[in-house]
């Protein structure tokens, strides 16, 4: 028969036994015989099968309470009252195949959600181009955003949403040195995914048409897009209400 002679208390053991082998008993379940604790023999086995089982239930319990958290991130984040500041990156070229060229295009964004799934905000452009003993090109815009997010009932991934994006405002492309430019009314439509990589932060990209119309040498420029950026997505007033009540509840 085994026994499990307990010193301290159970804080320290040792497994005594006709072949000496060091093991930690967690039945937690003791006898006491010539002044030592020892570790009941018919109840033993039973309670380690229970301790066992209380083990692999704690992990499961805490898996689904992972797994809801980060769904209910996902969904909280495009609600109501919450706010999206972030950016996109495009036509990113840092020279390092050819140091004599360079290019990127910055687009910074901030929008408030009016209601769930639905924000409305502006956004600032940026964009330059240049090339050794080439024109320089660059190119502005400023105006309003509006995007949708799909709700669940269409995800296509899990922690991530699919959105429509357009915009409107004023922007132009010059090209130096008697270049074509345009400076008129800028518009944009496309599709895009973010994807959450944590409660507040969503990695995203985006395929846009933008078209630009108004006047210069070319009263037109239309393009397709594709950026990658990021969002954070900050919780308004509501949201922060109903971590409260969840927290007293």
């Amino acid at each position: 028969m085994l026994t499990y002679n307990y010193k301290h208390f159970g804080y320290e053991n040792e497994l005594l036994s006709d072949v000496q082998i060091n093991k930690t008993c967690s039945c937690n379940i003791f006898i006491t015989q010539n002044k030592h604790l020892y570790c009941d023999p018919v109840l033993h086995p039973i309670m380690n099968k229970m301790n066992k089982k209380v083990t692999i239930m704690r992990k499961i319990l805490a898996t689904l309470i992972l797994s809801a958290t980060t769904v209910f991130a996902a969904n909280a984040q495009i609600q109501k009252g919450n706010v999206l500041v972030g950016g996109n990156l495009s036509n990113i070229n840092l020279g390092l195949d050819d140091p004599k060229i360079f290019s990127v295009d910055i687009t910074p964004k901030a929008a408030w959600f009016i209601q769930d799934n639905v924000a409305v905000g502006g956004y600032v452009n940026f964009g330059l181009e240049t090339a050794k003993n080439s024109n320089t090109t660059t190119s502005y815009g400023v105006g309003a955003l509006g995007r949708y997010y799909t709700g669940k009932d269409v995800e296509v991934l899990r922690h991530g949403r699919i959105f429509a994006e357009a915009t409107v405002g004023i922007g132009g492309v010059n090209v130096s040195k008697g270049g074509g430019n345009t400076n008129g009314l800028n518009i944009s439509v496309g599709p895009g995914f973010a994807y959450f990589i944590t409660p507040n932060i969503g990695l995203e990209t985006l395929l846009k048409y933008n078209g630009l119309v108004g006047f210069g040498s070319s009263t037109t420029q239309n393009n397709l897009n594709l950026s990658f950026g990021f969002q954070i997505y900050l919780p308004g007033q509501r949201t922060a209400n109903k971590v409260k009540r969840d927290a007293t509840n």
